[in-house]
């Protein structure tokens, strides 16, 4: 395909941002992402590789790798390669994106993908209020408020926290340049037309309502304060910015408190219920309706794991095993109500130990720290936020064993990546 480094940049910059904003919808995004390839394949003379790169691509690539490597581990070699397939955009975004040799503009891809996908999820939630209006209306007047997320979520074909966590994401993304509209003293208009667009991803944030995405929203405000603060203000004003953010958070939360009361009691009771009870839920009354989504389940879940990982230690059960043994200890320790509903791990760290044994978890450390170490050496706000958002997201669920979650995580971590060797001197860029 012949065409100019201007065009070529201008429609790669198009792809990827399309991408971004599609990973919330599953079979848009698996088309996009072969559509990026094959179009990546026409230009493959734009792809040039060094040793850095390389390792950089190894780092993102290394829980496919793991399924490759662990592919004899497994009792079934077809349940391997479907568990490697499903990671296999871990290998592909670090390679098509590392390996540019044009300069890519983060900072653009990011306010186009926080608009466009701001703007997605308006749509969405109208159409939910007119696909279902019924389920609309008793949430309004404030019955089974519980369940108001996922039915969202269930309505795109998504898990409300995956979901979630994808919104949160772009909600501190719209406050980065909320802030940045500010210090680049843009007239009222663009500082109002940032504002709306933030509130609007707030509000699409507090109506999927998961816990865990909208305390890291919060904190997501405060490393954007604190990190602009400190690059342009002193350090009273830097204090004085980050007090605003806390009580301005704290109002925005009492405010959708009043329209949705479910919400101090999911933060307190609800979440800390039982908690008396680990290894014995069955002994709770209809658990169902009380614990499903309590941190005791969780604490439950992760107990029987680590039990688990350890009898399979030191290669662990395989990946296509790991969840069946995982069910089978249910069942043998006679823990009918995890046994009935078959819980994942709901922790990355202990599901990579159960199913690659002690290299699985260190595997997942490196690939999380991997983000920390590219978030500290281009000291981007937005990086680092993406390191905290992934690292608590992984540590209450898995998601590199999603479709939504893999996806997210390989083409943001690749684009840092890319970045950050676009910071170095040319001198350095083959240097690690």
């Amino acid at each position: 395909m012949i065409i100019s480094k201007e065009a070529y940049s201008s429609i790669y910059t198009a792809f990827v941002i399309l991408i971004g904003c599609l990973l919330i919808f599953r079979l848009p995004a698996t088309y996009s992402l072969w559509l990026f390839v094959l179009f990546n394949i026409a230009n493959y003379k734009h792809l040039n590789y060094n040793r850095t790169k390389w390792i950089f691509i190894v780092i993102i690539a290394s829980p496919f790798l793991l399924d490759l490597l662990f592919l004899w581990n497994n009792n079934s070699l077809a349940e391997g390669i479907k568990h490697a397939e499903k990671r296999t955009a871990l290998l592909l975004f670090p390679i098509l994106i590392i390996g540019q040799d044009i300069r890519l503009n983060l900072k653009k891809i990011l306010r186009y993908y926080s608009i466009i996908t701001t703007a997605i999820m308006v749509v969405v939630f109208i159409r939910f209020v007119l696909v279902y209006p019924d389920l609309f209306y008793k949430y309004l007047a404030g019955k089974d408020l519980w369940e108001m997320g996922y039915k969202f979520g269930d309505s795109m074909g998504m898990h409300a926290p995956a979901l979630n966590m994808h919104i949160a994401f772009v909600t501190v993304t719209n406050f980065y340049f909320f802030i940045k509209s500010f210090e680049a003293k843009k007239k009222f208009v663009g500082i109002v037309a940032n504002l709306v667009i933030l509130l609007l991803s707030i509000f699409i944030l507090l109506y999927i309502n998961t816990r865990l995405a909208i305390v890291n929203a919060f904190i997501g405000f405060l490393i954007v304060i604190l990190y602009r603060s400190r690059q342009r203000f002193s350090p009273r004003k830097t204090g004085f910015l980050l007090l605003t953010g806390i009580f301005l958070s704290a109002v925005m939360f009492f405010a959708f408190s009043k329209i949705d009361p479910h919400i101090i009691d999911k933060y307190s009771g609800v979440t800390f219920a039982h908690i008396d009870k680990i290894g014995r839920l069955d002994e709770v009354e209809n658990p169902e309706a009380t614990i499903f989504n309590s941190l005791v389940t969780r604490l439950s879940i992760w107990k029987a794991a680590g039990e688990v990982a350890v009898n399979n230690l030191p290669l662990g059960a395989g990946a296509g095993d790991g969840k069946h043994e995982l069910n089978d200890y249910y069942t043998a320790t006679n823990q009918k109500f995890l046994a009935k509903y078959e819980f994942p791990v709901h922790n990355q760290l202990l599901d990579f130990l159960l199913k690659f044994g002690i290299l699985g978890a260190l595997v997942f450390l490196i690939f999380i720290l991997f983000i920390a170490f590219l978030g500290l050496k281009t000291e981007e706000s937005l990086i680092i936020f993406f390191f905290w958002l992934f690292f608590t997201s992984n540590m209450m669920d898995d998601f590199l064993i999603r479709f939504d979650g893999i996806t997210f995580s390989a083409l943001w971590i690749s684009l840092f990546a890319h970045h950050y060797l676009c910071t170095l001197p040319n001198k350095d860029r083959s240097i690690v």
